[in-house]
């Protein structure tokens, strides 16, 4: 099995698929889903020198996140999908 780590500020997720099925039991058929804007933190790079400075992540692995709708790098790794963002792509941590 291949394996990413991300460089700098650089995140890992993988999306969260959205729901097939409305609150009201409606079947929503592929074409018509939302693209994700949630997922899992799989790998967080070390983070970002800034003026010689070394600025921690604030994510982490295993952190559920919010991201906006065309964030990242789409890339598929043993048959998954996978995104890659910098940190400042992602809108908040889901607890």
């Amino acid at each position: 099995m291949a394996s990413i780590k991300p460089l700098s500020d650089r995140v890992l997720v993988r999306p969260i698929e959205a729901e097939e099925k409305t609150s009201s039991g409606i079947i929503i058929p592929d074409t018509a889903k939302e693209k994700p804007q949630r997922g899992t933190v799989v790998e967080a790079g070390p983070g970002k020198v800034e003026n010689g400075n070394k600025i921690d992540m604030s994510v982490k692995k295993g952190d559920e996140v919010l991201y906006g709708k065309y964030s990242g790098t789409e890339v598929t790794l043993d048959g998954e999908e996978y995104l890659i963002m910098r940190e400042s792509d992602i809108l908040g941590i889901v607890s």
